[in-house]
């Protein structure tokens, strides 16, 4: 997928958070190039497209700018490599108006091994992990997009969690863990696995 592909007559940006109901599970399916193929009701309601808006098109439609780019380029190299990736993303509604979701992908192959679809699940999380920790560093990685390149985006980020000795996947994990344990919403998880399947309530 062409990370630079831009979809026309782009929203003009509000910078409110729209409402939803954060208890409900957002899905969608695309093909290996990211183009929609279905989108859950859930889907509908909380970007404002209609369904016969989104069918067919590239899944950055609601790509907020916000938004820097070495985030989509990793997971867009680990899903193709057909490892799942869990990604937070700001995403932007029909309105203008932003939403924050974590996502949880599963690929699905053909009889010859070859990635066939991504089946993607979002959910909300705590806003003071996208507050404290998620916006703070991709200001950061936006900054240097800006500057110098995504080339340089990707460097400091992986500077920035060598420092923490993790992974992008361990260290968003544990944002999210240890706000909950701070909300008494969740009992100890430690292996990372378990810790999405009980989050996505798979």
């Amino acid at each position: 997928m062409n990370l630079d592909s831009q979809t026309s007559n782009r929203p003009v940006l509000i910078d409110k958070e729209v409402s939803w109901d954060k208890t409900q599970i957002i899905m969608s399916k695309t093909n290996p190039r990211g183009i929609i193929e279905y989108a859950n009701e859930v889907f509908v309601d909380v970007c404002g497209y209609e369904d016969y808006e989104l069918m067919g098109q590239p899944h950055n439609i609601i790509r907020h700018p916000d938004m820097p780019k070495v985030i989509f380029k990793v997971l867009w190299e680990k899903l193709k490599s057909g490892e799942n990736f869990h990604a937070i993303v700001k995403n932007l509604a029909k309105s203008g108006r932003y939403y924050w979701v974590i996502t949880d992908f599963e690929i699905a192959k053909n009889e010859n091994g070859e990635i066939a679809n991504y089946f993607a699940r979002r959910r909300a999380i705590p806003q003071e992990v996208i507050t404290n920790h998620i916006e703070p560093l991709y200001k950061k990685l936006l900054q240097i997009e800006s500057a110098t390149g995504i080339e340089y985006s990707e460097k400091y980020l992986n500077g920035f969690l060598e420092e923490k000795s993790k992974t992008y996947v361990q260290y968003i994990m544990e944002l999210i863990y240890e706000q909950e344990k701070i909300n008494n919403k969740s009992t100890k998880v430690d292996e990372e696995k378990g810790f999405f399947s009980r989050f996505f309530g798979k």
